[in-house]
């Protein structure tokens, strides 16, 4: 297979949480395959700024809140008058805030049902249509492991990323004769920024790692790969997809010694 098949060039990518973490290492592999990029952030211009550092010249960065549904409005219309024509969206933006499922109340599940599902819903509206009229786009949405595998404390996070992908997968069926693919990605424990201090404690760490079959935690970089490849024409037939990159740990947890098993 030719890497041309792998190129990105011509391509303008959105990616939204763009200034940290996931966000920055998806955006910089694509640019390395040629796209050009749009970068969201929230409150975090420094970030967004040392992400376009590395993504081109041409890199042009918004900031918007998407917890907030007039800002997601907002947001699409500064992006059709500074940017342009979107070839790929990554809905990489999120919140988790973790709680107690018996403390939550209407405004924990308002917020999170907003950044983390309707932003997805307003972005995929604005972007795609277009993209079908042009017969060629990606959307790539950041899910998480926690949609299989959840937690009651993130309860809502960990319904939020099913609905994603629910929702990812009935409109790829209507775009998919158009040449628009939409994917799923889901991460496992990845080491970000806002992970950073968990992954100090060497405990947390050691236990983490005893979890996963591929015995650590992961980088961001460990999933920029997938991205790009979902973005590419070498992924044209794969669509609705759901792909974990969790080191295996969706398919169980690390094998370990039973009681009395010998080694």
């Amino acid at each position: 297979m030719s890497s041309d098949r792998f190129s990105l060039a011509g391509r303008r990518a959105l990616v939204t949480g763009a200034s940290s973490g996931i966000g920055r290492a998806v955006a910089i592999a694509l640019a390395e395959h040629g796209a050009s990029l749009v970068l969201h952030h929230l409150g975090d211009e420094d970030g967004a700024r040392g992400t376009a550092e590395r993504t081109g010249a041409d890199t042009t960065v918004l900031e918007a809140d998407f917890t907030q549904a007039e800002a997601v409005a907002a947001f699409t219309n500064e992006l059709e008058a500074r940017a342009g024509a979107i070839d790929i969206l990554i809905s990489n933006a999120a919140i988790e805030h973790r709680r107690a499922w018996e403390e939550i109340d209407s405004g924990h599940v308002h917020e999170h049902v907003a950044a983390n599902f309707t932003a997805l819903l307003t972005l995929t509206a604005s972007l795609v249509p277009a993209m079908a009229r042009r017969g060629w786009g990606r959307v790539v949405a950041t899910g998480s492991i926690m949609a299989r595998r959840p937690r009651s404390e993130t309860v809502v996070y960990a319904s939020l990323k099913a609905a994603q992908l629910t929702a990812v997968r009935a409109i790829a069926r209507d775009v998919a004769p158009h040449g628009v693919t939409m994917n799923v990605i889901s991460p496992g424990a990845i080491e970000t920024e806002a992970t950073a201090s968990r992954y100090v404690d060497a405990s947390f760490r050691k236990a983490v790692s005893a979890k996963i079959p591929a015995g650590r935690h992961g980088q961001p970089d460990d999933l920029v790969g997938a991205f790009v490849f979902l973005c590419s024409d070498a992924a044209r037939y794969i669509t609705g997809a759901d792909i974990p990159v969790d080191g295996g740990w969706t398919i169980g947890d690390a094998p370990g010694l039973l009681p009395g098993t010998a080694s």
